[in-house]
């Protein structure tokens, strides 16, 4: 089952730390999960346990960024990621304005299920880059 808005702060440190994601510390998620412009937890079993997660974040118009895809490893391979991204794609796509420029960092073989959503490399025209903020 999925359930649509950002995850509690529990559940996204949970599921971050338990599917490889790096962590974040407590003070970050709540500072940043009420900015999520969609997202979706998927939930499993009587005890509706969440085992997968997805955000868009963004400015609401002409940026978005799909992240925080994630899912508990016991649950891996049963199709919850590509469920999960047809969602959030799902709500890009009726919501976001036309040129709405969406991206996201693929790890590893995620590249192949992000290009069933056509969504494709932007290398050698332009390059991801990234740099962590440091305290101190």
């Amino acid at each position: 089952m999925l359930h649509e808005g950002a995850p509690s702060v529990q559940t996204y440190l949970r599921l971050r730390s338990v599917s490889g994601l790096s962590a974040k510390t407590v003070q970050a998620a709540e500072a940043g999960l009420p900015h999520t412009w969609y997202g979706v937890t998927v939930l499993h079993g009587d005890d509706r346990r969440p085992v997968g997660m997805g955000r868009v974040i963004g400015d609401g118009g002409c940026f978005f960024q799909i992240v925080d895809i994630c899912v508990t490893p016991e649950h891996q391979g049963r199709g919850l990621g590509k469920r999960i991204m047809a969602e959030l794609v799902r709500e890009l796509e009726s919501r976001a304005p036309e040129g709405a420029y969406v991206s996201l960092i693929a790890d590893g073989d995620a590249r192949f299920l992000y290009e069933k959503f056509g969504f494709r490399e932007t290398a050698p025209a332009s390059v991801g880059m990234h740099r962590m903020v440091r305290s101190g």
